[in-house]
């Protein structure tokens, strides 16, 4: 089974879609998502426009601040204190990377924590790991969706998790304990991780390195997710290159119970999940 985290995301969108249509006619407010975005990074503003453009679809007021990278950390930290107090804002977002001058974990410290749709403040962070209910980073979170969707219950299940990011892999991790599953977390330093890998029920490959899970390194019937975004040369290709996988999709879909493909798999659920934070966001603070 390949899942079509396109298909699923939009099922996504259109409950949160429905759900603010009913908060609008009856209490007359939307939820508001304002995003910052520091200088003129390309791939950035192409995340940026698909994140407004996703929000207005969904009935949610959308608004994008701009800065230029020559903007220093106090004036960056004034704007989001504005926005803290602000009650028509209830999600804030800081698109990464920043400027060198800029430290980016000050300035997520100083957004609201109920506000952090991104899930990177600290305070969601520690409550994530502690088991109480938080905003959770938004691909980690899409990523347990589509699990979720296609197995309800994952007790007693051996999972791995590829990767120990902070955006990614430790939090994944966390979900999945949660579920009352068994985790493990392989790393650069792992020295068994194709044999750990050949135990797990459920794969989560979030490292960056193409490729690298194979076919022969997946259990029978394994549920496969693909978070890695990597360019591999390819000169059939107009540009030059393709994206690929952390994961090697035509030996491992052979094997696997259900996997994501890369592009069309985990990346349509990332934007789906900030604006379900967002809506959550609104929940907590109305």
């Amino acid at each position: 089974m390949i899942i079509d985290g396109k298909k699923f995301a939009q099922e996504l969108r259109n409950e949160i879609k429905k759900e603010i249509e009913s908060i609008k006619k009856t209490r007359n407010t939307t939820p508001g998502l304002t995003v910052i975005l520091v200088g003129n990074h390309t791939p950035s503003e192409i995340y940026v426009r698909n994140k407004e453009l996703s929000a207005k679809e969904v009935g949610i007021t959308s608004e994008v601040i701009r800065f230029e990278s020559s903007i220093t950390q106090e004036k960056l930290i004034e704007v989001i204190h504005r926005l803290n107090k602000d009650k028509k804002v209830h999600g804030i977002l800081v698109q990464l990377p920043l400027p060198p001058h800029i430290n980016g974990s000050k300035i997520i410290e100083e957004i609201d924590p109920k506000k952090d749709v991104d899930g990177f403040h600290p305070v969601n962070v520690g409550n994530l790991s502690s088991g109480k209910d938080s905003l959770v980073p938004c691909t980690p979170l899409g990523s347990y969706l589509l699990i979720k969707n296609v197995q309800k219950n994952l007790t007693g299940l051996e999972a791995l998790i590829i990767g120990r990011s902070n955006l990614n892999g430790k939090p994944m991790a966390q979900l999945l304990l949660k579920e009352d599953c068994t985790v493990t977390i392989g790393h650069s330093k792992t020295k068994n991780l194709k044999e750990l890998c050949q135990k797990a029920d459920i794969v989560v490959a979030a490292v960056g390195r193409a490729n690298l899970v194979k076919g022969d390194w997946v259990k029978e019937g394994a549920i496969v997710i693909d978070v890695g975004i990597n360019r591999e040369e390819d000169k059939t290709e107009k540009k030059g290159y393709k994206i690929v996988g952390d994961v090697e999709f035509d030996s491992v879909v052979k094997k696997a119970r259900a996997i994501t493909p890369v592009p069309g798999g985990v990346g349509p659920m990332t934007i789906a999940c900030l604006l379900n934070n967002t809506l959550k966001a609104f929940k907590n603070i109305n």
